[in-house]
């Protein structure tokens, strides 16, 4: 399960935040998660409160004023390839909507442990499992 945290400028009107959104969540799928799986939250930050180098790591053109930041969250077990096709298509599902240039999206891949998550009442739904 992915939790997801998209942090964007407040600039980004209702129907961008939703595109960003449906954009990492078809990624997320694309990959291989039920589509039932959707927990994401939207930050929408003052452009002085989402602070950021406009060329690093050595970028050969600087960010635009759209940089958008999204932090995964997913149990651990997932290869390297996964993880490259998963930030592959998050960056192009925002490229093609809603039009954010791919050096404008950061993404963090955070893993944690299996037994960390419980959807629901604070039972370990991963544990439970046979």
């Amino acid at each position: 399960m992915p939790l997801v945290t998209i942090s964007l400028p407040e600039s980004f009107s209702p129907g961008e935040q939703r595109a960003v959104a449906d954009g990492v969540h078809d990624a997320v799928v694309a990959v291989g998660f039920p589509s039932s799986d959707r927990f994401q939250k939207i930050l929408r930050l003052p452009k002085e409160a989402l602070i950021y180098d406009p060329v690093h790591p050595d970028l050969k053109e600087p960010r635009f004023d759209r940089f958008v930041l999204i932090e995964l969250v997913i149990s651990k077990g997932r290869t390297t390839e996964f993880k490259g096709d998963l930030l592959t298509h998050i960056a192009e599902n925002l490229r093609q909507s809603p039009g954010i240039d791919p050096r404008d999206v950061m993404i963090l891949i955070m893993e944690t442990e299996r037994e960390s998550w419980a959807f629901s009442a604070g039972i370990q739904y991963y544990c439970q499992q046979h």
